[in-house]
């Protein structure tokens, strides 16, 4: 399961930032939204979800280049899922290829904001990609990528991770922000083809629901461990010239210190309770420092460097 375009759905998957279940559905084998019939192309209204657009909340924080200190905290949240874990553990490639993996992750979830049109066919790829994304958990219950649980709670970690990036990195939501942000991350959610009735219609309800799968579902996994070992081997980035391999085995260490430390603290509170994750006074002052430092310099960086390159090159195009 390593090889090949199918090998890749649970890295694919495993990085989504924001869509949200309203409850732990039964395991089932049937997913996605039924398909309507047919209607003449001139009579038939759009079903699609429509795609994000400049003006919107995800628009503006998606594509900044803060997400790759906060997406690795909704991957953790991911795979301390029982049915997660074991699927990302059994046919994942990013133990062999972590580069490669977080680059398709990040091309993906870019498609999904600043895609377009493209966005809803993205959503059916990765559908596709996860049909044969099968086994048992550590419980010992068998798993589909595409029953609604485990699917809908990898999209679902995305709006807490989205609530404390913004409060620590970018600048905190206040209440109506909140709701804006939930009502964004459900239309996300159709667009990757999560069904209305697996999503909350508040973030009241995600709050519930949220706090029920943490405290009755998520544990410490075998990737969960990985992903938190700060001592774990990676190497240098793809296509790394001469002078950044040298200096790897120095440079690795410290960068792999800062990003779990950022890890954990982006992690909810009641989530680093649950998986056993030490998080003192002293680390909340040192990530405090660390986000005023970033909210200050981010800001004022050009945008084609504040911005990912997709997201760089669709804000260009939708200007007028």
């Amino acid at each position: 399961m390593d090889t090949g375009r199918a090998a890749h759905a649970a890295d694919e998957t495993t990085s989504a930032p924001a869509s949200i279940p309203a409850r732990v559905p039964a395991p089932t084998a049937e997913s996605g939204l039924p398909e309507a019939p047919a209607a003449p192309a001139a009579l038939a209204p759009r079903t699609d979800p429509l795609p994000f657009t400049p003006g919107t909340l995800l628009w503006d924080m998606t594509g900044d280049i803060r997400v790759l200190l906060y997406l690795p905290a909704a991957l953790v949240l991911q795979v301390a899922h029982p049915a997660v874990g074991a699927g990302v553990d059994e046919h994942s490639v990013f133990r062999t290829d972590p580069w490669g993996r977080a680059r398709r992750s990040l091309d993906s979830l870019q498609l999904w904001v600043y895609g377009g049109d493209r966005a809803v066919e993205e959503g059916r790829r990765l559908r596709r990609l996860h049909r044969d994304i099968k086994g048992t958990d550590t419980r010992g219950r068998p798993y589909h990528a595409l029953n609604p649980a485990p699917y809908a709670w990898v999209h679902a970690t995305g709006f807490p991770v989205f609530l404390r990036a913004a409060e620590y990195l970018f600048r905190p939501f206040d209440e109506a922000g909140e709701r804006r942000l939930h009502a964004e991350a459900r239309r996300l959610g159709r667009i990757l083809g999560i069904r209305e009735r697996d999503m909350p219609g508040s973030v009241e309800e995600f709050r519930t629901y949220f706090d029920t799968v943490v405290r009755e579902e998520l544990e410490r996994t075998v990737v969960v461990e990985e992903l938190l070992d700060a001592r774990r081997p990676v190497p240098p980035p793809d296509g790394s010239g001469a002078a950044l391999r040298l200096l790897w085995p120095v440079l690795r260490p410290a960068l792999l210190r800062l990003q779990v430390f950022v890890t954990k603290g982006l992690l909810p509170p009641l989530a680093r309770e649950r998986l056993d994750i030490p998080w003192t006074p002293r680390d909340e002052r040192r990530l405090r420092l660390l986000g005023r430092v970033v909210r200050t310099v981010v800001p004022r960086l050009p945008e084609r460097v504040r911005y990912l390159p997709a997201a760089y090159a669709a804000r260009r195009a939708a200007r007028p």
